[in-house]
């Protein structure tokens, strides 16, 4: 397996999952858009399910090292929370596409088992990440921590649904707002 192939079908896949959701993307689709035969996609990726968990596990490696570059040097929890905030935001300033795992969140329900679980964990991953970054004292933190991400994952969606940035910014400020006084 060539890397070159494997990470322009893990590019493309996520591109188009990010777009239509998993379910609407085919391995024919995907074949196509990168002008190989479909075989191809199958040799890299035998299932589907396992090119589902290749893109999830190459988005969240990359989400969180560039959450880590971020608040390299950030000393306040407010400082690492926003800087988990904008992270969001340019995802969503930068594309006309959801967030991957958010899309596959959407679908969790009918997702693959194993991949439901890859998903989940992204999704946990976030919550723990903002637990720690709490302001020490936080009272129910776990509680805050998914507070905390479902409104940015909303407030992403929404904005992009709506298709108004502002959605985001307005919902955003006032979380941090509210974190800043927990």
């Amino acid at each position: 397996m060539t890397r070159d192939t494997c990470s322009h079908l893990i590019d493309a896949a996520t591109d188009q999952v990010r777009r239509r959701g998993y379910h609407a993307v085919s391995f024919r689709d995907l074949a196509g858009a990168l002008a190989i035969k479909s075989a191809s996609v199958h040799y890299h990726f035998p299932q589907k399910e396992d090119l589902g968990q290749a893109i999830v596990s190459d988005y969240a490696e990359a989400f969180f090292a560039a959450l880590e570059a971020r608040v390299s040097g950030v000393t306040t929890s407010i400082g690492r929370l926003r800087a988990l905030r904008e992270l969001y935001r340019e995802a969503l300033g930068r594309s006309d596409t959801h967030c991957l795992c958010g899309m596959l969140g959407a679908e969790a329900r009918g997702l693959p088992e194993p991949l439901r679980r890859s998903v989940n964990a992204f999704f946990e991953a976030n919550v723990d990440w903002v637990r720690e970054a709490l302001p020490p004292g936080t009272r129910d933190r776990r509680a805050r921590a998914r507070q905390f991400i479902a409104t940015l994952q909303g407030a992403m969606m929404l904005a992009g649904s709506l298709d108004d940035a502002s959605v985001f910014d307005d919902a955003a400020s006032r979380l941090l707002q509210d974190a800043a006084a927990w």
